[in-house]
């Protein structure tokens, strides 16, 4: 109980921008529990200002939803804000579990999906859409690419 709280606060502190760059070690299973989970939510319907399974997502509530479901940590509510948590990586050093940024709205860091390996990311994706995976190198996305965060070592 007392890491989880240790991993709360530190999340809440990084999200105020005033944190330490601490990370907290979570394990490969526990990451691939993770991206099971995400991609087991498949077809969720879209929803602007979504964080549920059951009424919908937006990109942000998605992550965090998945995120708060598979190792208990809160997020930040946008995806901008949870651009600035985490440890940056390349794109050559991605992992399951990692996030991935994109500038979907002609604003930086305006929309955040879960790596989830062999180059492709679950995320929920606009309107009229659901949570599916894509791949990353789709031209589309590669215009796009603002970078990626590890939220784990």
């Amino acid at each position: 109980m007392n890491r989880l709280l240790l991993i709360a606060f530190s999340l809440l502190l990084a999200s105020c921008g005033s944190a330490p760059t601490r990370q907290y070690a979570v394990s490969d299973d526990r990451m691939n529990d993770l991206v099971m989970y995400a991609v087991s939510l498949a077809d969720t319907p879209y929803r602007y200002g979504g964080n549920s399974a059951n009424g919908g997502f937006d990109c942000s509530g998605f992550v965090g939803h998945v995120y708060r479901h598979s190792l208990g940590v809160s997020m930040p509510r946008t995806s901008r804000e949870i651009s600035r948590i985490g440890k940056p990586v390349g794109l050559g050093e991605l992992s399951p579990g990692d996030l991935v940024f994109y500038n979907t709205q002609h604003a930086s860091f305006s929309h955040v999906g879960i790596y989830i390996g062999d180059g492709k990311f679950v995320h929920s994706p606009r309107s009229g859409e659901s949570v599916r995976t894509e791949q990353m190198q789709l031209s589309y996305w590669q215009a796009r690419f603002d970078g990626a965060r590890r939220i784990r070592r």
